[in-house]
């Protein structure tokens, strides 16, 4: 999904692989998410401006501004702030749905499914603190086995790349868009890998 697939055809096919209107809906009240309609009309609707404020680079300000101009939504800045910091468990419950469908129908294949990411903790002692030292950790978690088949420790000099994993041809690799460098991503696709 890109960003300009929010304002197309694309977001109608959006809300279809997510279950359409009504499970989108059914979740929101239930995780409390979306309980009244106050500048935005409707869950998916807030789907879509969480997703527009995740995949864009405009900032809050930005996606509010595109919401009233598209009349997907009159809210403040504010306003979708406080119905993001809700939304967490809600977009857990669709995460869950698609991966609980994708399993059913077994569109992984039988495929590796890996999700990349990293954190980093501060170095210890006053030099390192004074020099915000960091050690970063660098995680691949193996979706079905539910477990970390990688882990390596670097400091603040390493980034984080989709290619730092070593690549088993045919998985599928998910990561945030810290990960999203095209000649990074090519390597890993002429190993075998699917990002």
């Amino acid at each position: 999904m890109t960003h300009e697939s929010l304002v197309d055809d694309g977001w109608a096919e959006t809300v279809k692989l997510l279950g359409g209107e009504e499970l989108i809906a059914g979740s929101a009240r239930e995780t409390k998410a979306f309980l009244r309609p106050r500048g935005i009309r409707s869950a998916s609707d807030l789907l879509r401006l969480t997703l527009a404020y995740c995949l864009g680079k405009v900032g809050m300000r930005g996606v509010v501004a595109w919401a009233a101009a598209s009349g997907i939504a009159d809210i403040s800045d504010v306003a979708l702030l406080g119905r993001l910091r809700n939304a967490g468990p809600w977009l857990q419950q669709l995460i869950g749905h698609l991966l609980k469908r994708e399993e059913e129908a077994g569109l992984a294949k039988g495929r590796l499914i890996r999700i990349l990411d990293a954190t980093a903790v501060a170095k210890a002692g006053a030099h390192e603190k004074k020099n915000n030292g960091l050690w970063r950790v660098h995680c691949a978690f193996e979706l079905e086995r539910e477990r970390f088949d990688f882990l390596e420790i670097t400091d603040q000099s390493e980034a984080e790349l989709i290619d730092r994993v070593p690549v088993v041809a045919g998985e599928i690799r998910i990561g945030d868009r810290v990960y999203l460098q095209a000649e990074r991503i090519a390597k890993v696709m002429a190993q075998g890998g699917d990002v």
